[in-house]
């Protein structure tokens, strides 16, 4: 197995895509965030309202600026301008909180972690929001659902 972001010699690099076709690349990251009784009681219409205002927009707009600014916080990562970039939040059967980020780009290399900055740092804000009401908040996971261009697509099962 070899490691794209290492030469022949195991030094860091970052990857080369100059010779990469352009084509349309769009990546979907999920969070899932576990919030006790006493904070899931405060939810209502879509949302929990706090004193710093509403915690699923909050958590939006975090993650879509973070999005935004992968290439400066992931060393390796290229800079990337995205043509998109969408959060959904919303509490699923189970009572957990599922955040969804889907980054989409017209370029040469793709998204995957763009979408998976949006949906960390979106988790990371309801967690900052929610924590006065409880600190028993587990950010239990962050993964990659879906990628389409480049190379090869991924859809998790």
């Amino acid at each position: 197995m070899t490691f794209s972001h290492l030469d022949d010699k195991g030094q860091a690099k970052m990857v080369d895509v100059g010779e990469k076709q352009i084509s349309r690349r769009t990546a979907t990251a999920r969070s899932i965030v576990l919030l006790p009784a006493e904070v899931l009681e405060q939810l209502t219409g879509g949302d929990i309202q706090t004193k710093k205002g509403s915690v699923f927009q909050t958590a939006i707009i975090a993650g879509i600026m973070a999005a935004k600014k992968t290439g400066d916080l992931i060393p390796l990562c290229h800079p990337l301008g995205l043509d998109n970039c969408d959060i959904n939040i919303h509490l699923n059967d189970r009572q957990e909180i599922v955040i969804d980020c889907t980054a989409t780009i017209t370029a040469k290399t793709g998204v995957e972690m763009e979408a998976l900055v949006g949906a960390s740092i979106a988790a990371l804000t309801v967690y900052d929001m929610c924590k006065a009401m409880s600190h028993d908040i587990v950010i239990r996971e962050t993964k990659l659902m879906e990628k389409t261009g480049g190379k090869r697509d991924f859809k998790r099962a």
